[in-house]
């Protein structure tokens, strides 16, 4: 998958780490912001694209009309060298960084300064109702079902990422089909696994991350696609907050952004709502210390 999911996953590994000591020199040198400049990828719904249609366009937009700002974006795929090239990039005629904040990225990312998260979200399991899998509410119901049940499901399952570690632990190997998480192909789609292999019904079980399978699920016309958010647990995690990236050094920048977090939150899981983002709420104890949020679903 080409987004949020394999960039949490270390699967979209993007920049090199400049000193923390070489960015606060330039920050200090930074004349006024003339927009709100944006590190984004064109075709990576539901976060964005190139047509400004994603979750995380919607956000920026919020924030440059508070901050009275235009919205400028530079356009890169979230491949090896994404950081390098776009917020840590002052190749231009004037000197300035072609662009000041990356809308999501994992918590704890070290090629960035993040703000606080803003949004926290999990990993989901996928099937199509009606076909023999509507007793599976719970990734515990998945690891108990009968050997001989699990060796007839097609589980799709990515090369990398929590899902196939986890099916590996619960005998569902057997039944996986291999996809690759990311491809050569940058016009490719994160959603191709749900409306092209799970809805033809090439595979009957797919493990996704959960933005994208929200979001994809609400696109098929034709049946309907449950949507199960997948609960950490001992050795396994699954849910992920995400901040937004600036330049190591630029403090007032990256305060001034969680001052707009701290203000448009309700904006902001309103937004998410629109596009059937399973949420995550944070609790005191249990395995993760996280459970998937009420998203107004039975």
């Amino acid at each position: 998958m080409y987004n949020h999911a394999f960039l949490l996953s270390g699967m979209v590994i993007v920049g090199a780490v400049l000193s923390a000591q070489a960015g606060s020199v330039h920050a200090e040198e930074a004349p006024p912001r003339t927009a709100f400049k944006v590190c984004g990828d064109p075709n990576s719904l539901p976060e964005s694209n190139d047509r400004e249609e994603g979750f995380e366009n919607k956000i920026a937009k919020l924030f440059a009309d508070d901050l009275g700002l235009p919205l400028k974006y530079e356009w890169l795929p979230k491949r090896l060298g994404f950081i390098r090239h776009t917020l840590k990039d002052d190749d231009t005629e004037d000197g300035s960084y072609k662009c000041d904040v990356v809308m999501g990225v994992v918590e704890g990312f070290d090629r960035t300064a993040n703000t606080q998260a803003y949004y926290h979200s999990t990993w989901v399991m996928v099937y199509v109702k009606g076909r023999g899998l509507d007793d599976v509410k719970s990734q515990q119901d998945l690891a108990n079902l009968p050997a001989e049940r699990k060796n007839k499901i097609r589980v799709g399952l990515y090369d990398r990422g929590p899902g196939t570690d986890w099916a590996f632990k619960y005998g569902l190997m057997e039944s996986m089909v291999p996809y690759q998480g990311m491809t050569a192909d940058p016009n490719d789609h994160p959603g191709r696994i749900i409306v092209d292999e799970l809805v033809p019904g090439k595979i009957d079980l797919a493990f996704v991350w959960g933005p994208v399978a929200g979001y994809y699920a609400r696109q098929v016309k034709d049946a309907e696609v449950a949507v199960i958010p997948m609960v950490s647990e001992p050795g396994f995690k699954f849910d992920f907050r995400f901040a937004m990236g600036v330049r190591f050094g630029e403090k007032e920048w990256k305060e001034q952004l969680n001052g707009l977090i701290d203000k448009h939150r309700d904006e902001i899981k309103a937004i998410l709502a629109e596009y059937g983002i399973p949420a995550v709420e944070d609790v005191s104890g249990g395995p993760g210390g996280a459970k998937p949020a009420d998203n107004g679903k039975k």
